[in-house]
């Protein structure tokens, strides 16, 4: 009985190449192949020694792919594709997908990264004996759960979002990754078994289509009866790509199709298989890639020359450019060129300066014919030295005659009898009660103006604020209950000493130091509004960007701002 299973030594080495085919074909066909055609792989040293039963492990493969990792992945050479040719066609096809499209790999890293936007990842399918992985993406409309509910911690930061409808479209795709030496794989000389051989046809339906249908088998050329009935599993060759095929010559290639997804899609119940929207929303819920690449690179350039800017005045012994305007803007500039003719009467002004403003008011409202100069103070001309050595403005020269100080320039120009009169005439109680508080304005106000402005603490700047307000309020209580001016309809000598401030309320204080508007109705609202209402205050008002950037100065408090701010600083007087 054990005689009738002995092997006779002859049988047996007959037997062993047959043996040995069989075991060849229990290997990984792609490894297979690999070894086949590169013949790069050293033998393993010693592999001689493993028992029959403990055969070598065949090589994984090792390929990764693009979408691995974005920066270094399809976004690699973003920057290089800003402008492609046929950029819009391109977007146009990507985004319906009416048909399975085949790219090479240029052409994926070039136009993908333009449509992104419109779809969003959702998984990736890697196979194991497959040089390929299949990526799939949802168009971004479909939406999705959030993944972690929201927190009830009061102390968790929040993001400013706004939830989106959920299920506005339906479209999904497939993104299929063919790794380089695909077409290798499937050329003459490989060999694969059953299972492989049916790549192409499941894998590539748009590339098959290609192919010519031979001995009506399966599209591409392989037979449909025989390789079903031949015994062992024996092998045949999968078809080449066609000449012309962007994964011809073994390069990396993808291809793109409409897949089945969450609902209807053009799949399933008659719907119509494209998107429920247009490009032009998607592109509005989100930027691509390409977008968001040149929003960035705009913003690090913004940043870069922000930082440059601020080293080189930093490094700059001097103090930095101030920023102030040295010609008046808006009407102000009408009333300068107006004005420019050669008289007796000059005022010497600078645009930005509200002591200024104050004399050019009066004129106006006089009608006292006069020529404005207007200087740079910083640079103290000759001609304003002479009126006034300290070089300080408003200076005003009459003839052979100057003078200085915005108070003791609008008592004079009262005094000359010319136009209107601002102070009471005939009652020397009232004149004294407007210059009680004209002397309260440059006493409480326009110093707690300089103080709020140029205070870097906000906890100071709080009460500096408070403090100003409080000067307001008292002022606005010693004012006609009528109004809306201080005395009532007509503009008046106190108006004229507030007027620079309450203009520069709205265009300094509130930019720079969150100062509010009036209360609407309130006393304090209509005298505000009449004097930004006056003729003569528009007159002389510049636009607000000259102000807002005049002032930055002292919202900055930078050293050497002015006479005024060095004052503050100090505790002194104002100069």
């Amino acid at each position: 009985m054990q005689d009738s299973h002995r092997v006779d030594p002859s049988d047996a080495q007959s037997l062993q190449p047959l043996r040995s085919a069989v075991d060849q074909l229990t290997q990984d066909p792609y490894a297979f192949a690999q070894r086949e055609l590169h013949d790069a792989r050293p033998p393993e040293p010693y592999a001689s020694f493993l028992p029959p039963e403990l055969p070598t492990e065949p090589a994984k493969h090792t390929e990764t792919s693009i979408f691995s990792a974005k920066e270094g992945g399809y976004l690699r050479d973003i920057a290089a594709i800003l402008d492609p040719p046929d950029l819009d066609a391109w977007r146009e096809k990507l985004f319906h997908v009416d048909e399975t499209i085949v790219l090479s790999e240029e052409q994926f890293r070039t136009y993908f990264p333009h449509v992104d936007n419109v779809y969003s990842h959702r998984s990736t399918q890697h196979y194991k004996r497959k040089p390929l992985v299949s990526h799939y993406w949802d168009c971004r409309l479909k939406g999705r759960p959030p993944g972690t509910p929201k927190s009830d911690d009061p102390n968790k930061k929040k993001r400013k979002r706004t939830a989106r409808q959920r299920d506005l479209c339906d479209v999904k795709i497939k993104i299929t990754e063919y790794f380089p030496g695909y077409a290798v794989m499937t050329g003459p000389d490989a060999i694969t078994n059953a299972t492989e051989s049916a790549l192409a046809a499941e894998s590539l339906p748009g590339v098959n289509a290609l192919y010519s249908t031979q001995q009506g088998g399966i599209p591409g050329g392989l037979a449909s009866g025989p390789r079903e009935n031949q015994p062992f599993g024996v092998l045949t060759p999968n078809p080449p790509l066609p000449p012309g095929h962007p994964g011809a010559n073994g390069q990396r290639f993808f291809t793109i199709q409409r897949v089945n997804g969450n609902g209807a899609n053009g799949k399933n119940d008659g719907v119509s298989g494209g998107h429920r929207h247009t490009l032009e929303e998607s592109d509005r819920v989100k930027k691509n890639s390409v977008q968001r690449y040149r929003q960035k690179e705009a913003q690090e350039k913004r940043k870069s020359l922000t930082a440059t800017k601020t080293r080189t005045m930093s490094a700059q012994s001097q103090p930095p450019q101030k920023t102030y305007h040295t010609k008046a803007t808006g009407p102000a500039a009408v009333t300068v060129e107006n004005h420019s003719q050669e008289n007796e009467l000059k005022l010497y002004g600078s645009c930005f300066c509200p002591f200024v403003q104050r004399v050019w008011i009066a004129l106006e409202a006089k009608g006292i014919p006069y020529q404005y100069i207007e200087i740079d103070p910083y640079k103290k001309p000759p001609s304003l030295l002479e009126v006034n050595p300290r070089g300080l403005v408003p200076a005003l020269r009459h003839g052979d005659w100057g003078s200085y100080e915005s108070s003791v320039l609008m008592e004079y120009l009262e005094d000359l009898n010319i136009g209107p009169t601002l102070l009471p005439v005939g009652d020397a109680k009232a004149r004294a009660h407007c210059r009680l508080w004209a002397d309260f304005i440059n006493r409480h106000i326009v110093p707690n103006f300089y103080r709020l402005l140029q205070e870097q603490n906000g906890q100071k700047q709080i009460a500096n604020a408070r403090e100003l307000g409080d000067a307001f309020n008292t002022l606005v209580a010693a004012a006609d209950p009528e109004g809306p001016y201080f005395l009532g309809p007509n503009l008046s000598f106190v108006d004229v000493q507030v007027a620079p401030w309450i203009i520069r309320l709205n265009r300094v204080l509130k930019p720079y130091r969150g100062w509010p508007k009036p209360e609407p109705g309130s006393r304090w609202a209509a005298w505000v509004d009449a004097i930004e209402a006056n003729e003569h205050v528009q007159a002389t008002t510049s636009t607000d960007e000259l102000y807002l950037d005049s002032y930055e100065r002292y919202a900055q408090n930078r050293p050497n701002t002015s006479q005024v701010a060095n004052a503050i600083n100090s505790g002194r007087g104002l100069p």
